[in-house]
């Protein structure tokens, strides 16, 4: 734990949390970036002649903090400016809920360690990957095990990133043309929506998730749009003559995304029931070694910073609450929960990674569970919702940083790393992440909008999980929430819950994560088009490697993701600073949609063919060569 690389996972847990703040806003989805942290820290490191693959594991331990945190911040703080409690993202409590919510993640899942990692017998995909990556790169797996040069990797990671951040550049900056490919359907009284975005950051998340998952989420986006918004605008009837597209954009934004909520409901309860035996198992491990895990922080540090943290919410929430007789058992909930889903997270981030792991459905249960709460305790009004969300927000971050915290946990017990010096660098990486968070989603919501339509941003970066998370604290207490709508939902997700029992009784390969289904219900169409076709991508180059995904695909659409990213925070710069949206465009609007999306269809379907052919053939080369 060397101070160059506190100071490099400090540096690359900001980056990575102010990319991943715009992916999530952008696609609802965000994806480990532990790997691409590893990769860039080998890259920077081996010009040091004392580094190590320990010393690489601080950093990328650190710099996964960034995305999980961010993940945490964009899926729950949003819903305070949508229910008009915040005007902006205000720093300092920015800093003190997302602060507070991801050391409560680290401490939490500290007890845990033993019983997930050591004893349990889960995968942990992705932790597993980080130390193959960190072996290889320091040259400790045998040639035919697949090992890569740092270098070679970084190279290819840059490579992704500048090829993701001229295309948005192309079509979001300068607007040299479209990027999005859709059209309204309009027949026999029925309207949808069929299109997609073709951003190359959707498709490498649909690369990386794998196609299981992708399909999945296309799955829940096929049974909003090709069958709940046509039957729906059938039942009700639409005025003849509109725009198709807009009527179906409508009626998803204003009711059928509730489907998602109870989708969501339903997930995040069942990940819970599903984790009841871990869970006190855990807890009763954690009794009988009290002051003997020497490996971890110890069991005082971790009660005192627990108290200090509480101590500090429930003075917060005694501000915001009429009296402190709420304001504490609103806390005891808030600390209930963030270490019960903050264990759901890990368990599921041993099972399926932290890409996938069901945050979003847990902090939704969480706030309408607590809106309820709240609505019996201080009737309506304004403060109930907000109340709500505050709570979410703090969960989420914790369940957020639970997940990566066991997935880093994982990789260093491949690697022999002491366990306390990556909890403390989680704990750093943390501190660093929230540091940024505020100034990025301020510099995004001026520049694109968030959530909500409006005339000065008529495309908005979608936020799905938080425009949700608003919708649904500020219907509790409204008296206007869809509860038919919630209710298909949760039905349809018992389904799913259904199919992936009897896939898991049948020890299939295959499997039906609920909440990916969830989040295909809540998003638009055009965002699970290319998350699906990145799925067949990732497919098509586990076949040519013979049932492996291969390192080369991860870390190029890695770069896609973070170029992409890092371009559409760059861009919003002068969006802001000018006011308009077209201050960077060469072409006037007329021209660029004469133009359409053909050269965005041409770039998307190379780095499918990239993705899912060439770098396959160059992999299986590379090992298979003298």
């Amino acid at each position: 734990m060397s101070w160059r690389a506190v100071l490099l996972g400090i540096l690359l847990s900001m980056l990575l949390a102010a990319a991943n703040a715009y992916l999530g806003l952008f696609a609802g989805l965000t994806v480990s970036a532990s790997i691409p942290a590893a990769v860039v820290s080998m890259a920077i490191l081996r010009w040091f002649r004392t580094s190590g693959v320990l010393e690489n594991n601080i950093v990328q331990t650190a710099a996964s903090a960034g995305e999980a945190i961010a993940a945490g911040a964009i899926f729950t703080l949003p819903a305070l400016i949508l229910l008009d409690y915040w005007v902006d993202f205000e720093y300092l409590w920015v800093v003190f809920l997302c602060g507070v919510g991801g050391l409560l993640g680290v401490l939490m899942t500290v007890p845990l360690r033993h019983a997930l990692v050591d004893e349990a017998k889960l995968p942990f995909p992705e932790g597993q990957a980080t130390a193959a990556v960190l072996k290889a790169g320091h040259g400790e797996l045998e040639h035919a095990s697949g090992g890569y040069q740092a270098r070679e990797g970084m190279r290819l990671l840059l490579l992704g990133a500048l090829v993701a951040a001229a295309a948005k550049l192309a079509t979001g900056g300068l607007k040299l043309w479209q990027g999005i490919a859709g059209v309204g359907v309009s027949a026999g009284g029925a309207v949808t929506y069929l299109g997609a975005n073709l951003s190359p950051a959707l498709l490498a998340v649909g690369y990386i998730v794998g196609l299981n998952v992708a399909l999945l989420v296309f799955a829940g986006g096929v049974i909003t749009w090709l069958v709940a918004v046509p039957l729906y605008a059938w039942w009700v009837g639409v005025e003849p003559g509109g725009d198709p597209a807009a009527v179906a954009m409508q009626l998803w934004s204003t009711k059928l995304r509730f489907m998602g909520v109870g989708a969501m409901l339903v997930g995040g309860l069942w990940a819970l029931w599903s984790m009841r035996a871990t869970l006190t198992g855990g807890l009763r491990g954690m009794a009988d070694r009290a002051g003997t895990a020497a490996d971890d922080l110890p069991p005082s540090l971790l009660l005192s910073m627990t108290a200090l943290l509480t101590g500090a919410m429930l003075i917060y929430y005694t501000g915001l609450l009429p009296s402190v007789w709420i304001a504490a058992p609103l806390t005891l909930v808030m600390l209930l929960a963030a270490f019960l889903f903050s264990a759901v997270a890990a368990y599921m981030a041993g099972l399926v990674g932290s890409s996938n792991n069901p945050i979003s459905g847990v902090t939704i249960a969480t706030i309408l569970l607590t809106a309820l709460g709240l609505k019996l305790l201080v009737g309506p009004g304004e403060t109930g919702p907000v109340a709500a969300v505050l709570v979410g927000a703090v969960v989420c971050c914790a369940a957020a940083i639970g997940g990566d915290n066991l997935q880093d946990l994982k990789a260093g017990a491949l690697l022999g790393a002491t366990p306390w010096k990556q909890q403390l660098a989680q704990m750093i990486g943390v501190v660093s992440a929230v540091l940024v968070l505020a100034p990025v989603m301020s510099l995004l919501l001026h520049a694109y909008g968030i959530g909500v339509p409006d005339a000065e941003h008529p495309e908005p970066l979608p936020a799905p999980q938080a425009t949700l998370m608003a919708a649904v604290a500020g219907g509790v207490f409204g008296e206007d929430m869809p509860w038919d709508l919630i209710a298909v939902g949760a039905l349809i997700a018992v389904l799913v819950v259904c199919v992936d029992e009897w896939l898991r009784r049948r020890q299939s390969n295959v499997r039906a994560p609920v909440l990916a289904v969830a989040v295909g219900i809540y998003l638009p169409l055009k965002y699970s088009v290319p998350i699906a076709v990145g799925g067949l991508a990732a497919y098509w180059a586990k076949r040519r490697l013979g049932g492996e995904q291969g390192r080369l695909g991860i870390l190029l659409a890695a770069g896609l993701i973070t170029g992409e990213a890092l371009m559409g925070i760059a861009l919003a710069v002068p969006i802001v600073l000018s006011g308009s949206n077209d201050v960077l465009s060469l072409l006037e609007p007329a021209l660029t949609e004469a133009i359409g999306a053909w050269p965005a269809f041409l770039l998307f379907v190379a780095l499918c063919v990239w993705l899912g052919r060439i770098l396959p053939q160059a992999e299986a080369y590379y090992r298979n060569r003298p």
